[in-house]
């Protein structure tokens, strides 16, 4: 299971940091990540880092602003979001596959956590 949590109201160039706790099983050789869905818009990958290696990718357009680590210990995948715009506004899902997550519809899909940056 993948539980997200930390989304909430922010103001235009505020910050969140959202987490991704996973249980039930263990995502070694698996890359875990984020999508994003806006109001009206399609799905769209943010950001992925493989579990083992730590080795991080990005869509590049939010690359200079978000930032996705995680935490062994913790079985937890975090994504910092900084300078966020109103754009940034949507249902951000935690998601895990043992393929790269820009080239496959993940495997494994956690509850979304809404995110809206107010101007």
């Amino acid at each position: 299971q993948l539980q997200a949590s930390g989304g909430g109201l922010v103001q235009v160039g505020g910050s969140l940091r959202l987490s991704c706790a996973a249980s039930g099983r263990t995502f070694t050789g698996y890359t875990m990540g984020w999508f994003r869905r806006a109001p009206g818009k399609e799905r769209e990958f943010v950001a992925g880092i493989w579990w083992s290696s730590g080795s991080q990718y990005y869509t590049d357009s939010l690359k200079d602003r978000f930032t996705i680590s995680r935490e062994k210990a913790e079985n937890t995948v975090y994504l910092q979001m900084n300078s966020l715009k109103p754009e940034d506004t949507a249902v951000y899902y935690c998601t895990a596959d043992i393929n790269r997550l820009t080239l496959v519809s993940p495997q494994y899909w956690g509850q979304g956590t809404q995110v809206t940056v107010s101007s």
